[in-house]
């Protein structure tokens, strides 16, 4: 089982620099490369303190200089939001940059306070979001291209700097049919969140990927599927209903921010409940937080109602404290997942359950 780390940068201190920020996300980057991590995964947002992080690629090309072994994603790259032949070229430049080790995370978007920023129509971004993924194939599988979209058009281009792996793994993330099959059609893989849902939410999320692949009649083997999860580890209830509130507090933002209600003061977003919104016992019960024991219980239930290849987990979120999220991570990788690779058994035995 692949373990990754994601950081979605968010700043719920408003007198917390900007820089300090990145540099506690490089800090956590270098130690999930010393612990063995598969993924570092870099966010992308705009305009609030949701997400300081403007350009997943720009923390991709600065980690790549301060690691060795670790592949570094972006989670992703809203694809409405740019200029496609320059998008490619940035790819293609921060995969040389890394030798090889960028995944790329691409996906539609969702906020319309950021879309209005830019000019951009929401309501157009799956059609947008379509033609940029043909546009990226076309640039990293030819010499010469041209395009003729509804939304794009180009003339016979050519993109100088080349990805160094000839195979550029490409993922799709999203929560609904049209973002999977998107996936499935273009052969790319999935990228998931249970939010703050628990193995029932991610066992339906799963039904909907398998149902998208069968759609466009693609091998699901192909989805390579990612599940990211917030994770806290700590013998402590008292600072794990403290993670749990953190947890909400990044969902509560997400939630207004989607449905265009978010609240400011000053320039920070206030957390306002959102509808359906679970009791806060309920959400530390659903994510993975509690002893190692406790944890790697629920990722094997996770792990068997989704069936992933990866998960990358969210260790610092709101104002959870920099040396906590590291304590998690040291003990996600020597105390959880031994327990996890002893329940699940020898490799495959998930996927033909």
């Amino acid at each position: 089982m692949e373990f990754g780390i994601f950081n979605l940068m968010g700043s719920r201190e408003a007198d917390k620099p900007a820089a300090q920020v990145f540099g506690e996300v490089a800090e956590q980057t270098r130690l999930a490369d010393e612990l063995g991590y598969t993924i570092a995964w870099f966010a992308e947002h705009h305009f609030s303190n949701y997400c300081l992080c403007a350009s997943p690629l720009m923390m991709v090309a600065h980690c790549a200089s301060i690691t060795k072994q670790i592949r570094l994603g972006t989670a992703v790259v809203v694809l409405p939001l740019y200029n496609p032949v320059r998008l490619a070229a940035e790819i293609a430049t921060a995969d040389a940059l890394s030798n090889g080790r960028l995944m790329l995370g691409i996906g539609a978007g969702y906020q319309p306070y950021e879309f209005q920023r830019f000019g951009v129509d929401i309501a157009r971004n799956l059609e947008m979001t379509n033609e940029v993924c043909d546009i990226l194939d076309l640039a990293f599988s030819r010499d010469f291209f041209s395009y003729n979209g509804k939304h794009y058009r180009m003339p016979e281009t050519h993109i100088p700097a080349r990805p160094v792996q000839k195979t550029l793994p490409i993922y799709v993330a999203g929560h609904t049919q049209a973002m999977f099959r998107t996936a499935a059609r273009h052969g790319y893989r999935v990228l998931s969140s249970g939010r703050v849902g628990g193995a029932k939410l991610l066992a339906e999320q799963y039904a909907d990927i398998v149902a998208a692949f069968a759609a466009e009649n693609a091998p699901l083997s192909r989805a390579h599927i990612t599940v990211n999860r917030f994770a806290h580890i700590t013998d402590s209830r008292e600072e794990g209903m403290r993670f749990a509130e953190n947890a909400r507090y990044q969902t509560r933002l997400a939630s207004s921010l989607r449905r265009r209600q978010e609240v400011m003061q000053g320039t920070v977003l206030v957390d306002v409940p959102y509808p359906d919104e679970p009791p806060l016992e309920t959400i530390y019960d659903n994510l993975l937080i509690g002893d190692a024991e406790t944890v790697a219980e629920k990722l094997v239930a996770e792990i068997h109602a989704t069936r992933p290849v990866h998960v990358c987990f969210s260790f610092k979120v709101g104002n959870t404290p920099h040396k906590a999220a590291m304590r998690s991570m040291e003990r996600m990788i020597g105390e959880v997942k031994p327990r996890v690779e002893k329940a699940l058994g020898p490799p495959g035995r998930v996927a033909a359950a």
